[in-house]
């Protein structure tokens, strides 16, 4: 099935109201951290990247898998909430060969905060 990749917007900030909280370390740092120190699925990776164009809904995450599967990019991560159920989600997306995970087998936070949901990249 192939690597499947967390991708982690390193320099995302928290957002109330839509304004972003200024914070340091900046929470997307601490949620790459938690999630690179975390137990990994199978077949999983995390890399950091320093923008994923989400800034007013930080702290996002991108959730990719090759040129087969969807690629699904989250937001409104909260690192000290979300660690557990984004690696549960990342384990079900390796899990399928296109990337959709039936609706009900997702976690509450794959269902309520997804941003965008881009197709796989036709041969």
């Amino acid at each position: 099935m192939g690597q499947v990749t967390i991708t982690v917007c390193t320099t995302c900030r928290k957002t109330v109201d839509g304004e972003r909280v200024p914070a340091d370390p900046r929470p997307g740092e601490v949620l790459f951290d938690a999630l690179s120190a975390a137990n990994l699925p199978e077949g999983v990776r995390v890399i950091g990247n320093e923008c994923l164009s989400a800034c007013s809904n930080g702290c996002s995450i991108a959730l990719t898998g090759g040129d087969a599967r969807w690629t699904y990019v989250y937001g409104r991560m909260d690192p000290e909430v979300h660690v557990n159920e984004i690696l549960t989600g990342a384990a079900a997306y390796a899990a399928t060969d296109d990337g959709i995970v039936p609706w009900r087998e997702r976690p509450q936070v794959f269902r309520k905060q997804v941003l965008a949901r881009i197709p796989p990249q036709k041969g």
